[in-house]
């Protein structure tokens, strides 16, 4: 590359300059190709084309990385000329780039160029600095020569096992833990070797950094005591799949999944486009957060001191996390549980101490573990281990602070603020005051990231993977966030700040007068009457969801009594729950989804093989009726509440009317057994296209129909819903799928039967009024939602809905619809 050669430490990167994944040169280019320093193969090429890495012929292997950041690019910019597998010749083009526009996009076009760490090999590196160019040497290799094999090998036997990967998201975060959990009564050193690299099978994230994908081939070696059965055990927990979902982008043959998709930049000025992670409507002000790098000595006082700073350090957090534990839930505790895995993830305490004895303090020593794990995820080119990487920075500050003794500063800002980060942490994210914070953007991140996550849950709306246009942005200028349409608006004009600052009061009037008014009975303006349920998880919930008027649960989600356990909840357990919840709702109905899992929510003793396309293969009832205790003992635990038929049946991802034919032979038969012989009505989802163009087949069987938008949506319009590459395309309110709604509601009805609604529709002030003008009488909503849907549904009446519906069906797209629908309710 030809540019100014300069060396590791001024790289504006302490990855690098650390020489934290292998020591080389910078160069700060002033032409825009790179060229291949050496003979050798590509081995690792990104997909944004900003860093390769090449393997010469005697193994030494040479990341190239053009730029720092450069990975929130996304590519543009950037062409590579080779691919992986590729064999080039030194001098060989292997990227070109746009200069111009890398420069104006990245924070540093510095680009290192590094011998990945080896043990037995270094680099003597070209003395000085200055201008070079292509062929010119700037760093020599040296292998030394050993006189005898190193040994590391494990007194005792030696067993080793090859296994095909059947996880459909491969060796990540939660099934190493369980590798690490599943090797603990085994002596024997036990490593897991994928091509040339290797890791330690007990540790979590050494193994999450080689990248293990779906149909990978991978060799357990297993040394010492009890060696065979540690290898076999090992090899057979993997074989199982441990219940993991499959995301049909990992089966592929590309070299990892797209970064997320921001929707189309508006061709406007002053528009900026984003990735909604949390929905809702902000006016505020912009400010930058920037969280200071902690200050702290490099070289320790003596390893026996700094080792005993280290474990108090590691100590108190995991006491302030285990605290947490204790009151956590939902996407909060999955997080907690995360960090908590890190701090006993013996990898990391290796390196740790090992960096002690070297001299470097406990602080040095924790971030010197921590930064090259997180750096390797972030460029693994897997868009969910990249967001997992912003928790191991997480933990690392967390545990340097508690080594120094020091606290980060409160965050606290006005209480009109708008926050704007390159990116937040996930601490972060739960130390917002939504009262002070109303809206943040970040220019990475990802929608699925814990970041999105814990957003959505506080309320606070939310736009990730802005990339720098984010950084355009002045401090303190005026901004609308719309996480809804996934733009930010800076410095809008008067008669657009008035029109927004009208949303923002017009929403939360509206809040107001319909929580005062929740406890009514939810009716059309015309006396029409629509049930206005709520969506439930917990025994809390439904006191939540009384409190906010719920007229019943028109959802209950079973799994949380399934997953994250390692065997199935008995009968007495679900029912027992099952009645808690039906006397917090006192009385009300209470519509029990059979346990949905498989695709996105596995269950670890309910093993499902590999398959090409999870999305459309066991999951949903067929799950049930591929175990049928489990199914009979939901089944059992259910007709267990009390009174009789309080609580309705609903099964879920039904495509034939065999399926429901086959669990009701099974319903009748625990009917009989039990003496039961009162009604039990027993509903289906209708989740796929199957279900809705048959509607009128499983209406004639069936006491209920209920909508799942999220999923119908998904699958009419082949998108996966979990995936960010299609974030932006996914809209329950698309032409087909409001098609689909109608077609369900007019089969229903030949047979007079109700159809509810409770995917994400229900809560949708723009989907309500065309939901019921399509048919809909039943509506059940999240939690939060319910007042609000109510008094919504007191301004409409069927005549009008129903014209609105019929408008909506002739629309060419779901911005076509959104767009008619906010004229609507204007």
């Amino acid at each position: 590359m030809a540019g100014w050669l300069m060396p590791l430490e001024e790289v504006p990167d302490p990855v690098f300059a650390q020489r934290m994944l292998g020591d080389g040169v910078a160069i700060d280019p002033t032409e825009g190709c790179l060229y291949a320093p050496c003979d050798g193969e590509v081995t690792v090429l990104q997909p944004s084309g900003h860093a390769i890495t090449l393997r010469a012929s005697d193994g030494v292997e040479l990341l190239m990385h053009i730029g720092i950041d450069t990975v929130q690019l996304a590519g543009a910019g950037f062409d590579p000329q080779v691919k992986v597998g590729d064999r080039v010749r030194a001098g060989e083009v292997l990227v070109r780039f746009d200069l111009d526009a890398v420069v104006c996009g990245a924070p540093s076009i510095v680009t290192p160029v590094l011998l990945i760490a080896q043990d037995g090999v270094t680099v003597t590196r070209k003395h000085g600095g200055g201008m070079v160019a292509p062929g010119e040497p700037i760093f020599t290799v040296h292998r030394e020569s050993a006189t005898a094999e190193a040994t590391d090998v494990v007194a005792g036997e030696t067993a080793f096992r090859d296994v095909v990967v059947p996880l459909a998201h491969g060796i990540h975060a939660r099934p190493a833990a369980r590798l690490r959990e599943v090797l603990v009564p085994f002596a024997a050193k036990v490593t897991i070797t994928k091509g040339t690299q290797r890791a330690d099978a007990r540790s979590p994230v050494r193994l999450m950094t080689l990248g293990i994908k779906l149909g990978d081939t991978i060799r357990i070696l297993a040394e010492g005591g009890r060696a065979e059965e540690a290898a076999a055990t090992l090899a057979a927990l993997i074989e199982s799949g441990m219940g993991e979902k499959a995301d049909p982008a990992a089966a592929a043959p590309v070299a990892s999944p797209p970064q997320p998709a921001p929707a189309p930049v508006p061709a406007e000025p002053g528009l900026l486009a984003g990735v909604p992670a949390a929905p809702g409507l902000a006016i505020g002000t912009a400010r930058f957060f920037r969280l200071p790098e902690l200050t702290i000595d490099p070289i320790g006082k003596g390893a026996s001191l700094e080792r005993a700073r280290l474990e108090d350090g590691l100590g108190r957090v995991a006491q302030v996390i285990d605290a947490d534990l204790t009151h956590a839930a939902g996407p909060m505790r999955s997080i907690l549980a995360a960090h908590r895995a890190m701090l006993d993830d013996p990898e990391l305490l290796e390196a740790a101490r090992q960096a002690i004895l070297d001299g470097a303090s406990a602080g040095q020593a924790w971030r010197q573990a921590l930064r090259p794990q997180a750096a390797l995820l972030r460029e693994s080119g897997d868009a969910h281990l990249a967001e997992r990487a912003d928790d191991m920075v997480d933990l690392e500050r967390r545990v340097v602070s508690a080594i120094e003794g020091v606290q980060d500063t409160p965050l606290l800002f006005p209480e009109d603020t708008i926050l704007l980060a390159d990116d937040l942490l996930p601490s972060q994210v739960t130390a917002l005051d939504p009262a002070q914070v109303r809206g943040f953007c970040t220019a990475r991140g990802g929608p699925t990231s814990h970041v999105a996550i814990l957003a959505a849950s506080l309320g606070i709306p939310a736009l990730v993977a802005m990339g720098a246009a984010l950084r355009t942005v002045e401090e303190g200028e005026t901004l609308i966030l719309d996480a809804g349409a996934g733009t930010l608006r800076v410095a809008p004009g008067d008669a657009q700040r008035s029109d927004a600052e009208a949303r923002v009061a017009a929403r939360a009037a509206t809040l107001a007068a319909a929580r005062a008014a929740a406890g009514a009975e939810a009716r059309l303006a015309d006396g029409t009457r629509i049930e206005v349920f709520a969506n439930l998880g917990s025994v809390g919930d439904a006191e939540r969801a009384i409190a906010a008027g719920a007229e019943g649960s028109g959802l209950l989600r079973t799994e949380f009594l399934f997953l994250d356990r390692d065997m199935p909840p008995s009968v007495a357990e679900q029912t027992a729950e099952y009645q808690a919840i039906a006397e917090a709702l006192q009385g009300r109905p209470l519509i029990i989804r059979l346990l949905d899992i498989g695709g996105d929510k596995p269950a670890p003793y309910l093993p499902i093989a590999a398959e090409e396309n999870p999305a459309l293969g066991l999951r949903g009832i067929r799950v049930g009726l591929a175990h049928p205790q489990v199914l009979e003992d939901q089944l059992r635990a259910i007709l267990g509440v009390r009174p009789i038929g309080v609580a309705k049946i609903m099964l879920p991802m039904i495509a034939s009317v065999g399926e429901l034919r086959a669990v009701r032979a099974v319903l009748d038969r625990l009917r009989g057994e039990l003496g039961i012989g009162e009604k039990v009505e027993l509903g289906i989802m209708v989740e796929t296209p199957a279900a809705a163009v048959t509607a009128d087949l499983l209406a004639a069987e069936a006491d209920f129909l209920s909508i799942g938008t999220n999923d119908l949506t998904q699958y009419t319009l082949a998108m996966d819903r979990g995936n960010p590459a299609v974030a932006s395309g996914i809209d329950g309110l698309h032409p087909a799928v409001l098609r689909l709604i109608a077609d369900t509601c007019r089969g229903a009805a030949s047979k007079d039967r109700w159809v509810g609604v409770c995917g994400g529709l229900a809560s949708d002030p723009l989907a309500v009024p065309i939901l019921v003008g399509l048919g809909v009488t039943e509506l059940s909503a999240t939690v939060s939602m319910v007042p609000e849907v109510k008094a919504l549904l007191a301004t409409l009446t069927l005549e009008r809905a129903r014209a609105h519906a019929a408008a909506a069906l002739t629309c060419a797209t779901a911005a076509d619809v959104r767009r008619l629908a906010r004229e609507f309710t204007a």
